[in-house]
């Protein structure tokens, strides 16, 4: 899809029921639309008009060379705008949480309801955290120098531990258009990223799914941050930070309460 203004972003589509309420998911740094939420399209789309997006320079997402999560919330808006939907239910897994949450701020009218997932109000490492940060800016200029090299060492590292050779390929394929310096950009503004000043004020229906094995969003964020939220509720996946890609845990049954949920409050 071309976006006047913004550039070309690929957007992933079921209409589901006639007259359906309409689920716009975001997913986390260095993934794509697909590769995070396969395991739950068909059972979402059975229910709700569902739209995935690749974010800015992650897969066959917009081109930038200055990556901000603000103009990711943007993008979504647009994408909606151009699909007709005036109201959706952001739903945001790690990264795609707080987008999900700057779509709610940016643009109060069009969200109807959060579903928050393996996400946290801030993101700042629990060790380290003025070095990492002061790494990462040298981490993006590298991956300007030399970007397939960069972009290789990290396709190698995401599918180290997938077991099938077909899983790994399809991992390769969706992850071979994606820049190398705007993951690093990616990076840097999630680890800058704080909503702990204003996440009390979200207004709208809210879900907090809960990756209670998570090592990456350390379980203990996720459940402050559905402590902040006035009136959200928790539902919990026993499973780690990439229970959205194991077919093996209660992801997918979690995440469809939590939308019916959100859909039920917001009605």
């Amino acid at each position: 899809m071309d976006l006047e203004d913004r550039g070309r972003i690929r957007v992933v589509e079921f209409d589901g029921p006639e007259g359906a309420p309409t689920l716009l998911l975001l997913h986390g740094l260095a993934a794509t639309g697909p590769l995070n939420w396969f395991t739950a399209f068909s059972d979402l789309a059975e229910r709700y008009r569902v739209v995935a997006v690749d974010h800015r320079g992650h897969g066959q997402g917009i081109r930038t060379r200055r990556f901000r999560l603000k103009d990711c919330a943007d993008d979504v808006a647009a994408v909606a705008n151009e699909l007709g939907i005036h109201k959706f239910i952001a739903v945001g897994y790690s990264m795609g949480g707080p987008i999900a949450k700057l779509c709610w701020s940016r643009h109060p009218g069009r969200v109807r309801g959060l579903v928050l997932c393996a996400t946290a109000r801030y993101f700042t490492p629990q060790q380290y955290p003025v070095l990492t940060r002061a790494i990462l800016p040298g981490a993006v200029v590298g991956a300007r120098v030399a970007p397939k090299l960069v972009l290789g060492q990290i396709i190698e590292a995401m599918v180290r531990d997938i077991p099938t050779p077909g899983a790994r390929d399809y991992v390769r394929k969706e992850m071979s258009g994606s820049d190398p310096a705007s993951l690093a950009q990616a990076t840097r503004a999630l680890l800058r990223f704080s909503s702990r000043n204003w996440v009390s004020n979200i207004a709208v229906p809210t879900a907090v799914v809960v990756t209670t094995r998570d090592k990456i969003v350390p379980t203990r964020r996720q459940y402050a941050l559905a402590a902040a939220i006035p009136g959200a509720r928790q539902f919990e996946v026993d499973g780690d930070h990439f229970a959205c890609a194991n077919d093996q845990t209660d992801f997918v049954l979690e995440l469809i309460a939590a939308c019916d949920h959100v859909n039920a409050a917001a009605a």
